[in-house]
């Protein structure tokens, strides 16, 4: 007979991509390292946007898209609800990998799975917020 392990020496279970698993737990059911949600399909790269609302983070991806007629290119985006576990914590302006799952609500079918570090720019509304809360500097007198 094989000794029972407890439940806090399990570690993360393999999800089938070439992720790291985190470091901390969570009791999330819809965390694909520590609950049950397979995963399957797509597996795209974005950044992080909102994380406003409870356990969903929106990532969003910018595309170029070609114009024939004007010979240029147009910038495009898409945005992705996805389930943010809270084993990950992973902030507004990081650049995350998400993966296809069933759907988990009306619009969200993807959730984070690894996070890949701050973006190289810095989110619009980050910046709009970090502003506002700065006093501005003051001008030294000649």
């Amino acid at each position: 007979m094989t000794p029972a392990r407890s439940s806090a020496s399990r570690r993360a279970r393999d999800i089938g991509l070439d992720v790291r698993a985190p470091k901390a737990r969570c009791d999330d059911r819809h965390c694909p390292f520590h609950g049950r949600l397979p995963l399957r399909g797509q597996v795209l790269e974005g950044t992080v946007v909102s994380t406003s609302m409870q356990r969903t983070a929106v990532v969003e991806r910018t595309l170029l898209h070609f114009v024939p007629k004007f010979e240029r290119y147009e910038k495009r985006r898409r945005r992705y609800l996805a389930h943010a576990p809270a084993c990950l914590n992973v902030p507004v302006g990081h650049r995350v990998r998400i993966a296809e799952t069933r759907p988990l609500s009306k619009l969200v079918a993807f959730c984070i799975v690894e996070d890949l570090g701050e973006a190289a720019f810095r989110v619009a509304s980050e910046e709009a917020t970090a502003s506002a809360a700065a006093p501005p500097a003051k001008e030294a007198a000649p």
